[in-house]
């Protein structure tokens, strides 16, 4: 099990504009070689925005791009016409395919953050597709087979424990809270990567949102 830590996250982002980015891959200006990615993840961004403020339109490809809200509403448009407000306990899954515009704002009167996680896909290529699941609960997982990958979402109360997946490749990520995993207590914005996790569990230390990445794609 490799932890990383929140304080460790590269900082981007444009303050001045009211952006706040966490980054715990290698991102954009931000190239670590030995940080590209772990199984199907190749980003995982912490995002505050301001209300007002957002990312223009912009485009991506090849990649699947999942968001959680964690407070706050985010607006989202793109290419293919879809418009949604995604707002916290939904999943939304923009798979930017061979090519897809798309602007995300917070068009709110309060604080945005939400936490945004992209996958390389088996193969490139194909049709952009969006999806968004209002309120997804604990007991159902959400699939991204593109990626051979499945996001299960864990809200825990003190001292509830919960069973990780086992996986080849299990990436957990800590929203708000903390959680005994491991050994290892990890607190908001710690993220685990784990190679074969096997019969592992997590106990909640507080109130806790946890994010857990099963993948068999490497």
């Amino acid at each position: 099990m490799d932890v990383r830590r929140a304080d460790e996250r590269y900082r981007g982002g444009d303050p001045a504009a009211g952006i706040e980015s966490l980054h715990a891959f290698s991102f954009g200006p931000h190239y670590d070689p030995d940080n590209l990615r772990f199984g199907a993840v190749i980003a995982c961004n912490e995002e505050r925005l301001a209300p007002g403020a957002g990312f223009d339109e912009h485009p991506h490809s090849h990649t699947e791009i999942v968001t959680w809200v964690v407070e706050g509403e985010l607006t989202h448009r793109d290419s293919t016409g879809h418009e949604s407000v995604v707002r916290p306990g939904d999943v939304q899954r923009l798979s930017s395919a061979g090519g897809v515009r798309h602007v995300e704002r917070n068009d709110g009167d309060r604080p945005l953050r939400f936490v945004q996680m992209w996958l390389a896909p088996l193969e490139p290529g194909g049709d952009p597709a969006y999806e968004i699941v209002r309120g997804i609960a604990d007991s159902t997982p959400y699939a991204v087979p593109e990626a051979a990958a499945m996001l299960h979402v864990r809200r825990l109360t003190p001292g509830e424990r919960t069973a990780v997946p086992d996986a080849p490749f299990l990436y957990a990520h800590v929203v708000r809270g903390e959680v005994l995993l491991d050994g290892e207590v990890l607190q908001a914005g710690d993220a685990a990567r784990i190679t074969d996790a096997k019969d592992l569990e997590a106990v909640a230390r507080d109130e806790t949102e946890l994010l857990l990445w099963e993948m068999t794609a490497g």
